[in-house]
């Protein structure tokens, strides 16, 4: 049977940590990694060298996963807003993952729902207001991802986990 890697993508505030950790609790033998753990730094310095390193870093992490017998799938989400940061994932693993099905996902969201999600993050001083200008204005750049695109509008973590899972079993 061959492994599973879930790359989740969407703006900031979609849910895509929240649906990944729901994942990882249904699916058995998974793991969760967030790409924004390999940015975690202060300051934050976004540079060609910060961001070559911050790539090999993840592919090192999903190879590591992905080649350890230990697990079956592998969930991994960032922001990835463009398909050659995508791509650039995928061909990391690819190579050495040869037995690995690559399932890519964007978490999509309508403004007004984003804009009150991100709103009691703020709220509750979880992020920073100029969250909300900033994730609005990513919205546009998946729909021209390929991805399988989900809209979390109307779905709650479960169900868009589950919307995740079943989309993944098709050939």
């Amino acid at each position: 049977m061959p492994k599973q890697c879930v790359l989740i993508n969407g703006t900031m505030g979609v849910g895509k940590t929240t649906v990944c950790r729901e994942l990882a609790s249904i699916l058995p033998r998974s793991v969760f990694l967030d790409g924004d753990w390999c940015w975690y730094s202060n300051p934050l310095i976004v540079t060609e060298d910060s961001k070559k390193m911050v790539l090999q870093n993840i592919g090192f992490l999903l190879r590591s996963f992905l080649n350890c017998p230990d697990y079956q799938t592998v969930i991994f989400c960032w922001v990835m807003d463009r398909q050659e940061i995508l791509d650039q994932i995928i061909e990391l693993i690819s190579p050495t993952c040869q037995n690995t099905e690559i399932r890519c996902f964007t978490l999509t969201v309508s403004e007004p729902v984003l804009l009150t999600r991100l709103q009691k993050d703020v709220d509750l001083q979880l992020r920073q207001p100029d969250i909300l200008s900033r994730s609005v204005a990513r919205l546009g750049l998946y729909h021209s991802l390929n991805t399988e695109k989900i809209n979390t509008d109307r779905l709650s973590p479960q169900q868009t986990a589950q919307k995740i899972i079943f989309v993944a079993k098709k050939p």
